[in-house]
């Protein structure tokens, strides 16, 4: 579903990705995990280019993210292009980013209305069933002011699920949330990987990690470090820097 082969991004001299490669298969969990600053971020928005990539190739489901060829004969697609394949990624920030002025419904029905043209019967239908699935349906007429920091994400998160993404990413989503309320998003985010959605997960949650990944990628440097299924990636890392990594993690978790 997305295939990222050998990209590379600079912020002006400074490398933030390095020839970094990846597959994520259909219905596929893909958590990201790594020190700050190690490119999980940056990853993550190359993939639905709200970051431009300078060499490398990304695909979605088959179609060219951003880019097509390579080397001197590199061009960037048109714009139409690139927002018909951004439209088949959803993406939840870790800072929510809804719409204030707006209900909760209606901050799910925007994007299907404006950017997919759909009725607005049948969005508004969507969103209920979307929220009713992320448990707010005693919230549609709620503005985000009046929800919790877990309400609000869970919103995002059925903001996203409603222009019916191939893939959604998640990015660091229940970093900005008081402790009491990281588990209400998680459990949302289990139950779309028991519903087979395909994700990838940038996150500071490990033991969420093991349960719900299956393949876990570490990130240090913009480079991609190692990767593998979670129970042997955090039983046995490979490499000294993902060991040190997992060390601060061990108390309290059995990884």
């Amino acid at each position: 579903m997305v295939a990222v082969r050998g990209v590379s991004k600079w912020f002006g001299a400074h490398q933030v990705l390095k020839d970094v490669s990846l597959d994520v298969a259909a219905g596929e969990v893909v958590a990201v995990i790594g020190p700050s600053g190690s490119g999980k971020t940056t990853l993550l928005r190359c993939v639905n280019l709200l970051e431009d990539f300078q060499q490398g190739e990304i695909r979605v489901d088959g179609e060219a993210v951003g880019y097509a060829g390579a080397g001197a004969a590199r061009r960037r697609l048109p714009e139409r292009v690139i927002a018909r394949t951004r439209s088949q990624v959803g993406m939840v920030f870790q800072s929510f980013n809804l719409f204030p002025h707006m209900t909760v419904l209606k901050n799910v029905m925007v994007a299907p209305v404006r950017v997919k043209k759909m009725p607005e019967a049948e969005a508004r239908a969507s969103a209920v069933r979307l929220l009713e699935r992320v448990g707010l349906a005693d919230k549609l007429d709620a503005y985000p002011a009046r929800l919790s920091g877990g309400q609000q994400q869970r919103v995002a998160i059925a903001r996203a699920l409603a222009m019916q993404p191939k893939v959604i990413l998640l990015d660091e989503i229940t970093s900005a949330l008081d402790p009491e309320l990281v588990g209400e998003v998680l459990a949302v985010i289990r139950q779309l990987a028991r519903d087979g959605m395909t994700m990838m997960i940038v996150t500071h949650e490990m033991q969420f990690a093991r349960e719900v990944a299956q393949k876990v990628v570490f990130m240090d440097g913009g480079a991609m470090i190692e990767q593998g299924p979670p129970r042997a990636l955090f039983a046995d890392p490979r490499t000294e820097r993902l060991q040190t990594f997992l060390k601060r993690f061990r108390e309290g978790y059995q990884l």
